[in-house]
């Protein structure tokens, strides 16, 4: 798996139609939730990517049946009773940490080391474990190791968080779906990938309202009960093609999307001087003309500039007329595809939380590396500009978050393959 390049010629006009998968930034939680249901769930619009077989695998080990058919993966969890989830498991992605709210709600016990994944800095995961004890639960850490035990949940829980992080959102909403007692979230985060999580878990029976506000209130019920829930559109994988686009002078239709979701990602594409023309479920992007350089970015959390999509975005204004500023406010190494665009010729100072882009005319192909799974993305992007051919390693970090990048960049006039 991590032998596998991408061999890129650049230099070629896209054009066609995408269609965009399932979220992995929701899949992942929702997945995860599967544990709480003690029945069946089928969950549509599930991408094949690594870090949802990986997901998979720790339902396996927990206990679950888990069919997997084209976009369809089948859960059974009813005799689904594990309580730890290995070293191994747990180091195979970032996101693994939300499994410690969906255990400790099912089985009251759960024991796990801390998550692997990009190396984006520390993504401290004190926020969930003070929210946690705030619930009630028992915590103590040992050579790395959490060991959690669900204790008396208070009948009404407010919890504030001090900055509204997405991992800790779901884990307080995975704890709080079943038992007793009425949990408020208040600075909870609002991206669309948590009010996914919490339809799903309410077309399962839970009590959840104020999704897509920073106020959300969890009423806890004795059982909840599975249900079949398909997926939202995956916007960062949206926004990877709108930037393949940008650089390739190219038009594409990309279908089956939320285009809600993508405000703040479509205006800087308007920006550079792209036509972005949103539908119903679908964004069609023109780049014929030069893109030119955009005022400063900030990366925010939702509806802000998302942090996913800064190293493709990043990619795109290499090839700007002008020059561009980037302030990175999520995590403090995600300036990662930066030294790799350089080597293509990219002109790019990156210190501390601030980038600054000179645009070039023209990037040239290089052998590159990816480091984490957005900063790989952003090289396939930029080597679709860039004149000759690119190879790019580390493809196991792209597969990660898109569903064979190469065959749906193929079908719209990409020459790239994987070997």
């Amino acid at each position: 798996m991590e032998s596998s390049r991408l061999l890129v010629e650049g230099g070629r006009r896209l054009t066609g139609e995408i269609r965009v998968h399932g979220a992995k930034n929701s899949v992942l939680p929702i997945l995860a939730a599967t544990l709480l249901c003690g029945n069946i769930s089928v969950v549509h619009n599930s991408a094949s990517l690594s870090d949802a077989f990986a997901a998979m695998r720790i339902l396996r080990s927990l206990g679950c049946e888990i069919s997997h058919e084209g976009s369809t993966v089948t859960v059974n969890s009813a005799d689904a009773n594990g309580d730890t989830v290995s070293d191994g498991l747990m180091h195979e992605m970032r996101s693994s940490i939300v499994f410690l709210g969906a255990i400790l709600g099912r089985v009251g016990h759960c024991r796990l080391s801390f998550p692997g994944g990009c190396e984006l800095g520390p993504r401290p995961i004190d926020l969930h474990l003070e929210a946690l004890r705030r619930l009630g639960v028992r915590i103590t850490v040992d050579h790395g190791i959490l060991d959690c035990t669900a204790g008396v949940r208070p009948a009404n829980a407010d919890i504030t968080l001090s900055l509204p992080s997405v991992g800790a959102t779901e884990n307080i909403m995975l704890y709080s779906a079943l038992g007793a007692g009425e949990t408020v979230i208040r600075n909870a985060a609002r991206e669309p990938e948590i009010a996914d999580l919490a339809g799903y878990l309410t077309k399962c029976g839970a009590e959840i309202s104020g999704q897509g506000t920073s106020t959300l209130v969890i009423n806890g019920v004795p059982e909840l009960h599975g249900c079949e829930y398909s997926v939202m559109p995956d916007r960062i994988e949206a926004a990877t093609y709108m930037g393949a686009a940008a650089v390739t002078h190219g038009e594409l239709m990309l279908k089956g999307v939320r285009p809600s979701d993508m405000y703040s990602c479509m205006s800087v594409f308007s920006e550079m001087g792209c036509g972005v023309y949103p539908y119903d479920d679908k964004i069609f992007i023109s780049a014929r003309k030069p893109i030119t350089a955009v005022r400063t970015i900030r990366t925010m959390p939702y509806p802000g500039f998302p942090t996913d999509c800064q190293p493709i975005v990043m990619a795109a204004l290499s090839k700007s007329a002008g020059t561009s500023v980037i302030v990175e406010n999520i995590f403090e190494n995600r300036f990662m595809a930066a030294p790799e665009l350089r080597r293509m010729g990219a002109n790019i100072k990156a210190e501390g939380k601030v980038a600054v882009i000179e645009g070039v005319k023209s990037l040239c192909g290089a052998k590159v590396r990816a480091f984490d799974l957005r900063a790989g993305a952003a090289l396939v992007v930029a080597a679709l500009g860039a004149e000759g051919q690119s190879e790019i390693s580390n493809v196991h970090y792209i597969d990660r978050g898109y569903e064979s990048i190469e065959t749906a960049l193929s079908s719209v006039g990409a020459d790239i393959r994987r070997i």
